[in-house]
């Protein structure tokens, strides 16, 4: 199934309707009226080495990634928006405010993960959460920017279950190619995944790695 540019048809829900799949249309109309400005998606089935070892299970990315490029790797939040109760969406709310925080119904950030010691951007992605599903401390130190969601959710001891939903073929389009440091039209993959939080669904990713460096 190729996913061409455009825009679905259908409006940004807080989660997936079936809480069993990740709609990537929906997660992309978060940042993206045209989709081929960050990529073109093809659902495939197989992937190559190195991106199966770091796409292909059911585990937490920055656990993976981490391990792959043997260094620490660190979130850098390019956008985020959330979406309120009363149906007002801000882009950038300060979490120094958390009655704002307390307040919101959605939250949708776009990040890149970063490692430590070489500063290689490693993985983008598109994170969607339902405040709801986790508790008030974990939501905020999430809100913060500061800490990979994985991370977060690893130190916390929240009960998680990381689902994985599609892999995908992604063509670089000019904004993943500016953010990953690639030309426009290489091909890298990634995935969808859902991540149940005390056996709820909580929290859908869009994840898409480069794939550089050796495995340690």
């Amino acid at each position: 199934m190729l996913m061409p540019p455009g825009s679905p048809s259908t409006p940004i829900e807080t989660l997936s309707e079936s809480g069993e799949q990740v709609d990537l249309k929906s997660l992309l109309k978060e940042f993206y009226s045209d989709f081929g400005e960050l990529a073109e998606f093809e659902l495939v089935t197989d992937i190559p080495e190195p991106f199966d070892t770091l796409l292909n299970h059911q585990s937490h990315m920055t656990v993976t990634v981490e391990h792959y490029h043997g260094e620490p790797v660190d979130v850098v939040v390019h956008r985020r928006r959330n979406r309120f109760r009363d149906g007002r969406v801000a882009q950038a709310v300060d979490v120094a405010k958390p009655e704002e925080l307390d307040a919101t119904e959605a939250y949708t950030r776009e990040i890149t993960l970063v490692t430590q010691d070489t500063q290689r951007v490693v993985q983008h992605g598109i994170v969607r959460l339902d405040p709801s599903a986790l508790t008030r401390s974990v939501w905020h130190q999430i809100a913060s920017g500061e800490i990979p969601l994985g991370r977060v959710l690893i130190e916390n001891n929240v009960l998680r279950q990381v689902q994985l939903c599609r892999l995908w073929k992604v063509t670089a389009g000019e904004r993943l190619a500016e953010l990953l440091n690639l030309s426009v039209g290489d091909v890298v993959y990634g995935r969808t995944a859902l991540i149940r939080c005390d056996h709820r669904p909580a929290i859908e990713l869009l994840e898409i790695v480069r794939g550089n460096g050796p495995i340690g």
